[in-house]
This record gives C-alpha cells, sequence and structure tokens, in this order.
C-alpha cells in the first residue's frame, strides 16, 4: 500500500503556491492531508484541489505537528520566521525562497544533479530538517551542466537568463499585463514593480545591484551554481527580465542537443496539450558550403510521420538579430522542402523581420506567417508588421 503523507504548503495563495498546489494534483502525489497555509488576509478563502474545496488557513496558528511535508513558498522573511518552526516539530521543510540557499547546514537540492548530498543529511540526527531548493535559474542550468561536468572538468560558465514575469510574482505579471493594455490604448504606462517600463522591453535589471557589479539574481546563480556542483567553477551571469508572463529561459551553445531531443520535447508539449512552434535552420557555414538541404532534411526526419498540423519556423541562424534576410528564392527553396518533407504544415519565417521586408515575405504563398523577434520590442513597429499581414 503506497504511503500518504500530510502536506502543508506555505504561501498558498501566491503565484508558486498555486504552482505547486496544480503539479502535487497532476501528479497524484500520495496526500493524506492538505493543509493550504496563507497570511491572515488570505485566511478563510477556499482552493479547489482534486474536486474538493479546501479552506486557506492562517500560517501564524498553524501547528506543524500535522505536517510530515511543508512545501514554502511565502517570501524569505515568512520562511525565515515559520519554516525552523516548522521544522522543529518534526515537518520536513522543503524551502522555495531564497533565505536558506547558501546557508552551510542546509543542503541546495536539485534532484536530477545532487540527490546524493541528501543521504548525509538523513544520516544526521541532529539535521536542521530544512531543503532548500535553488533559484529557477540556477536549476535549468545545472542540470544542463552536469552530464558535460562529468566528462570533462567544466572551468567556466558563461550564461544569459531571460527571466519571465512571473518571477516577480503577481504584481508583476500584473505590471506587464496593464501596462500592455496601456501601450495599445495609448495611455499612461505606470512603473512600479520594474525599474523600467516591461511590456515590449527586456531590463537586464533582477534584483539590486551589489557592490561588484553583479545584481542579486546574477550573484545568486553563481553562489548556487558552486555550491550544488563544484566550488571551483568560474560563473559570468547576465539575468535580464522579459515582457513574458510564465516562462523562463537561457542562452547555451554547445551543449550536445540533438534532433532526438527536440522532438522528444515536441512530443511531451503535444501530450500536455501545448502546440510548439519548432525552430530549424542553419549557420552560415552549411549555407556556404551548400549543405542546407542535407541539413535540414536531418533536423525534420522524426517529423515525417507526425499527423498533427505542425507550425516550423525557418530560422536561419546567420539572419537572426543580423538586419540580413535571405532572398525569397532561398526562403521558397527551405519552404518547398519543409512541405515536401512534412505533410500536414504551416511554414514561418523568422530572422531579421521589419516593416520593411514583412509585406514581401507576406505576400508569398510559401510562406503562412512570420516569426518576429527584435521589432516585436518596437510596438510601433510591430504594428506596422502586423498591418501588412
Amino acid at each position: 500500500m503506497t504511503q500518504k503523507y500530510n502536506i502543508a504548503v506555505a504561501g498558498a495563495t501566491g503565484a508558486v503556491g498555486n504552482e505547486i498546489i496544480q503539479i502535487l494534483e497532476q501528479r497524484d502525489f500520495p496526500i493524506d492531508n492538505l493543509f493550504l497555509l496563507a497570511s491572515s488576509k488570505s485566511k478563510g478563502k477556499k482552493v479547489e484541489f482534486r474536486d474538493k474545496e479546501i479552506v486557506v488557513q492562517d500560517l501564524s496558528e498553524f501547528d506543524f505537528a500535522k505536517a510530515d511535508i511543508g512545501l514554502f513558498s511565502p517570501g524569505g522573511k515568512i520562511s525565515a520566521e515559520y519554516a525552523p518552526k516548522a521544522a522543529k516539530a518534526g515537518c520536513l521543510v522543503i524551502d522555495n525562497t531564497s533565505h536558506f540557499r547558501m546557508q552551510q547546514n542546509i543542503p541546495l537540492i536539485v534532484p536530477e544533479v545532487n540527490a546524493n548530498a541528501l543521504d548525509e543529511f538523513f544520516d544526521d540526527e541532529n539535521r536542521a530538517n530544512i531543503i532548500s531548493n535553488p533559484n529557477c535559474s540556477t536549476i535549468q542550468m545545472v542540470v544542463a551542466l552536469k552530464p558535460l561536468h562529468e566528462k570533462a572538468i567544466i572551468n567556466r560558465v558563461v550564461v544569459s537568463t531571460y527571466q519571465a514575469v512571473s518571477g516577480a510574482g503577481k504584481t508583476g505579471m500584473d505590471e506587464l499585463f496593464n501596462q500592455t493594455q496601456n501601450v495599445y490604448a495609448n495611455q499612461e504606462l505606470k512603473k512600479e514593480k520594474f525599474t523600467k517600463q516591461i511590456a515590449f522591453n527586456a531590463i537586464p535589471h533582477i534584483g539590486a545591484f551589489l557592490e561588484n557589479g553583479n545584481t542579486e539574481e546574477e550573484q545568486k546563480m553563481i553562489d548556487e551554481t558552486k555550491k550544488i556542483l563544484d566550488e571551483g567553477i568560474k560563473v559570468s551571469a547576465t539575468c535580464v527580465r522579459t515582457a513574458v508572463f510564465i516562462g523562463h529561459s537561457e542562452s547555451r551553445e554547445f551543449l550536445g542537443e540533438t534532433n532526438e531531443d527536440i522532438f522528444d520535447k515536441y512530443s511531451q508539449l503535444i501530450k500536455h496539450s501545448i502546440k510548439p512552434i519548432i525552430c530549424i535552420g542553419e549557420s552560415s557555414k552549411v549555407r556556404e558550403d551548400n549543405l542546407f538541404s542535407t541539413f535540414i532534411t536531418e533536423q525534420l526526419e522524426l517529423f515525417k510521420d507526425v499527423e498533427d498540423e505542425l507550425i516550423i519556423a525557418y530560422e536561419p541562424i546567420w539572419a537572426i538579430g543580423s538586419g540580413i534576410t535571405p532572398t525569397i528564392a532561398d526562403i521558397n527553396e527551405v519552404s518547398e522542402l519543409i512541405k515536401g518533407l512534412c505533410g500536414n504544415v504551416k511554414v514561418l519565417y523568422g530572422g531579421s523581420v521589419n516593416k520593411e521586408n514583412a509585406s514581401n515575405l507576406l505576400n508569398n504563398s510559401n510562406i503562412d506567417g512570420v516569426l518576429v523577434g527584435g521589432a516585436s520590442l518596437d510596438p510601433k513597429e510591430f504594428a506596422n508588421i502586423a498591418q501588412s499581414c
């Protein structure tokens, strides 16, 4: 018989707390009792879980002796006060805030990378009973770095992150929503959560700037990577807040991502009713060597037998952000190749799309749409492109 646990979620009414509750339900976690905890302002609210309504309780009044596991994401200051109390009451705390991450006696865990650190933790009878998880951008980076580090020691990492406003909580998401509306309505843009306008913008500023020139977010990635992976790794991080609601990304190259990996990601997204855009394209060297046809055919080999409609964006790497676009003849050649390989497909073009070339691109019968990058950051430019459709 599967063991069931009493679970407490601290910060249950926040954006992260809501995600935690959804994941518990999606993964059918073996739960006996679920306690949803938040501030006194949220006390009495009802949250649906497994077709039942659970009443939110006041965190300050809860007896953590009732819980086996506490999933904490109420903010650093709140975790600092209540996580030790919960741990002392016998509840195993897994904390999502930054407060405990760099404390020596608290393990910082990414299960796919350093789960073995928990062996020593559970063997210690005097343990703090708190496990911390890293910054979201650190997590996705160290998962990618771990197998490379095992094959050949990594000395230095240069990373740029592009982080959604969800990382700033509900207030950040609301600010992006309101500013976007106001841009199109030609109304005043209020800046409260972010230092600059976030709508149609990218801000290389997440957290306060430190004396060493890094922001707090960048320093977290540096320190946490060392603690999790290897103290000897040098990390140079640039963290950028982008005008995206949910979903962080990071730039990386030479991580060994194969066509099989891309197809597996596509399959997982389809399984969860998410329709992705598959981006393909060749480097300048592949184009110069006239190998692009073979290169693109290999990229799409696994997609030939997909029955569902595919959306494939042709983005020649050499054109992205360069201001250079292929000729219509070049684009037609690739579009015809894609449509010949994959039956049920719409082809988009992406790569330095702007108001000057959008009309010609969209009037081409071989192109079903465009994927707009840098030009989308300028509302007027983007509007001009939209009017070309």
